[in-house]
């Protein structure tokens, strides 16, 4: 099982953690990716495939202090945060110019 966490714009957002397979997790995030933007997921692939991998996946909420490490991102309702993460890796994260943030 691998953990996502849910970045989401709403004000109440908690920011929880949910496991998926890895059968779940390879329909979310691209080969070699680890964050992703829900437009982008329902873009590249079927929407009733996501709807049920979603379907369990939401079952499967992690408490954060049980959590061993967080594998990928999913943003909901954050097109801005598109331009720091380029590559769709959390490593690479950058400013708008190309300067590394971290």
């Amino acid at each position: 099982m691998k953990n996502i966490q849910i970045i989401d714009g709403a004000q109440n957002c908690v920011y929880d953690i949910f496991s998926a397979t890895d059968e779940e997790f390879a329909l979310i995030f691209p080969e070699g990716t680890d964050i992703a933007f829900i437009d982008e997921v329902y873009a590249r692939e079927d929407a009733k495939l996501l709807d049920a991998a979603f379907a369990n996946i939401w079952n499967r909420r992690t408490k954060k202090t049980d959590a061993l490490g967080i594998h990928g991102i999913i943003f909901y309702e954050l097109e801005e945060k598109k331009v720091y993460y380029p590559t769709r890796r959390d490593e690479d994260a950058c400013n708008p110019g190309g300067f590394k943030l971290r």
